[in-house]
């Protein structure tokens, strides 16, 4: 077969002639100061807020203040080999992140680099890390229950899908305990996990994701981490970057579930940049907008409607406070926002209280409307039972003569706080937390010691799985807890009792 060399040549000589000669225009910039990750430009007339400038030798920054005959950036690679003078250019893009289930079980730094040494993630499947929080109307009501599997809790203060719950309280008090084991309570529920590390200690995030990986939690869980080694602005960065990877997932119908570890270290990093950028301060020298950056993050979490796939994003943002001074600024600014707090005391925490929950400051502004029925019948006195008890238990240092009653009461709100107490990395299942509530708040255990109530319960509901599995599988796949159950559990009670009174 001959090759028509004659139609080749003319189809060349079509394409040449073809070809339009054109000199192209591109807007640049030069660096005119640099430092501590926040640059200077002079020369990009065009250049729009939030937008990614590329800097020439591969490096990156985002336009943060847009001035007369200057731009002020936020560097998001490293300030090595980087001087006065570089050219900088528009980009025309928003920053946006690696999305989809190939970061599941992957550690990130903000801009989507893997740290784990893992292959690279495809780029093409991105997401903003910037985005509208959901309307009114694309929102629906937050009644699905989110279990942590911490009874003191998932009794008293319910979390729902779509809600954002504060954790706050001193340092070195038990936050960052109860995130995770929130997190190994989703393992098998269908819930994806995003964990995100602002200014943490290199350390603190490798001992979360060993914890998270010797329980299998890992699997299900994302980790965006900007320790206290990365610079200002990829730690402002990161709670963005972990909502835009969580939104995916959410936009999928997904139940998502994202903590932010902590803000308080993002709103102090967000300060330092302010003050490089020149911006005025206001009280505690933070910006006028701090407030802005935590509510447009946090406002992005939501129950979504049933015809945008019903699939919803819950927060848990952890505030740490100096002192117990919960009026602080931070703190206060976040409470005003979130839908509720938990909150973690040094003296609970000191005195054996694993979780240290205060009880009487915790609150969750979502309530019943995220317990199932179960729960709520159980769980319905057990706070008025609590505050009853640490009142009693003030006037009982007097050492007066006290009542029965009074004796009574003081007894049965001991053992309800023992039964309190749980092992870290041991999170509950529901039917166990159900029987444990059922059996201590209508303190059918009066003669157990409070120092074997937990030894007790465990032992109880390891009887119950053995003799009456049909009613655990009920608990779990129902949530409800009837009448005839709570004969049924008050007979396995009796014969229990029999059998650790006879061995």
């Amino acid at each position: 077969m001959k090759t028509n060399y004659a139609f080749i040549t003319e189809d060349l000589k079509k394409q040449v002639e073809a070809f339009e000669y054109g000199n192209t225009t591109r807007e640049a910039g030069r660096i005119v100061a640099c430092g501590d990750g926040v640059i200077t430009i002079e020369g990009l007339v065009d250049v729009k807020n939030g937008e990614l400038i590329y800097i020439t030798g591969g490096k990156y920054a985002l336009a943060m203040n847009l001035e007369v005959n200057s731009v002020g950036a936020i560097l998001l690679t490293e300030t090595r080999n980087l001087a006065e003078g570089d050219l900088a250019f528009c980009t025309g893009k928003i920053v946006s992140v690696p999305v989809g289930n190939q970061v599941l079980g992957r550690v990130l730094n903000p801009i989507g680099v893997v740290l784990d040494g893992g292959k690279e993630l495809d780029s093409s499947c991105s997401r903003r890390v910037e985005a509208p929080a959901p309307s009114i109307f694309e929102r629906s009501k937050v009644n699905e229950p989110l279990y942590t599997g911490i009874k003191a809790i998932d009794s008293m203060i319910p979390i729902g899908k779509g809600q954002r719950e504060l954790i706050i309280g001193d340092r070195q008090t038990g936050k960052t305990a109860i995130a995770v084991d929130t997190i190994l309570n989703q393992k098998g529920k269908d819930v994806i996990c995003v964990y995100v590390a602002i200014g943490q200690k290199i350390a603190s995030v490798n001992t979360v994701i060993h914890t998270l990986k010797q329980h299998g939690a890992l699997e299900h869980t994302v980790i965006v981490s900007s320790t206290a080694s990365e610079s200002a602005p990829l730690q402002y960065l990161a709670p963005y970057t972990g909502t835009a990877i969580a939104e995916e997932f959410m936009h999928q119908g997904k139940d998502v579930l994202i903590i932010y570890d902590d803000l308080s270290k993002h709103a102090v990093a967000y300060r330092a940049i302010s003050l490089l950028l020149k911006r005025p301060s206001g009280r505690e020298a933070y910006p006028g907008d701090i407030f802005y950056i935590h509510s447009r993050l946090l406002e992005r979490s939501a129950k979504l409607s049933e015809s945008l796939g019903g699939g919803s994003l819950t927060a848990l943002p952890i505030i740490e406070t100096l002192a117990g001074d919960i009026s602080a600024y931070i703190p206060t600014n976040v409470i005003s926002i979130t839908d509720g707090q938990i909150y973690l005391e040094s003296e609970l925490f000191h005195g054996g209280m694993r979780p240290a929950i205060n009880v009487g400051l915790s609150v969750s502004r979502v309530g019943g409307s995220a317990q199932c029925k179960a729960m709520k019948a159980v769980s319905g006195k057990v706070r008025l039972d609590l505050a009853h008890y640490r009142e009693m238990a003030q006037f009982s240092r007097f050492g007066a003569d006290l009542d029965t009653a009074t004796k009574a009461t003081l007894g049965k709100g001991a053992r309800l706080t023992e039964s309190m107490k749980q092992k870290q990395c041991s999170p509950e299942k529901l039917s166990s937390m159900i029987i444990d509530l059922f059996v201590t708040g209508n303190d059918l255990i009066r003669e157990v010691a409070v120092a074997d109530v937990n030894p007790f319960l465990a032992e109880f509901y390891a009887y119950v799985c053995k003799n009456a599995p049909d009613l655990i599988s009920h608990i779990e796949r129902t949530g409800t807890f009837s009448k005839e159950d709570e004969t049924t559990v008050g007979g396995l009670l009796a014969g229990f009792k029999k059998i650790r009174v006879n061995a």
